[in-house]
């Protein structure tokens, strides 16, 4: 089997010493949440996705939510302390983040943004996401996922009841 060539965040999670899990699988197009989930095996809850978005300020966040569950704007606004917040425009994620759709990760953007991750996280063993590049996932507890990025938790998923 030939090496898996790692990514950066890879790379930065093992210069920080962070225990991590790397898994790398061929897709042709970007897969959902729940297809890498099937892939890897794991729960799809566990699974979580990077949103990057931009609120009325100007000011850009980026959340991280199940990919089962669909961020809801108006709780994304109010935990950032907006009036509004609407989803970043694909053709301006790799300019801003360095990321392009479906590969982008909240380690290693070119700065820092607030960032948020959704309190469902915490009942989890560990989470997966994506690092850095379509195929390429990395899981780790919430706890370590902390020492990587300054995290605030808080509910940001839609209910649908």
């Amino acid at each position: 089997m030939e090496k898996q060539e790692k990514t950066n965040v890879m790379r930065f999670l093992d210069a920080k010493k962070l225990p991590h899990k790397c898994y790398f699988f061929d897709c042709e197009q970007v897969p959902t949440g729940e297809e890498v989930a099937a892939i890897l095996g794991k729960d799809a809850a566990q699974v979580f996705k990077t949103l990057v978005t931009t609120g009325k300020s100007g000011s850009h966040y980026v959340f991280m939510v199940p990919s089962v569950g669909e961020l809801d704007l108006k709780k994304a606004a109010r935990a950032a302390g907006e009036k509004s917040i609407e989803m970043l425009k694909s053709k301006e994620l790799l300019p801003l983040t360095g990321y392009v759709h479906g590969g982008c990760s909240p380690i290693g953007m070119k700065k820092f943004f607030t960032t948020f991750i959704d309190s469902s996280a915490k009942a989890l063993p560990s989470i997966i996401f994506s690092a850095g590049r379509i195929g390429r996932q990395v899981e780790m507890t919430l706890d370590d996922l902390k020492k990587a990025v300054r995290l605030t938790e808080c509910d940001l998923i839609a209910r649908t009841e």
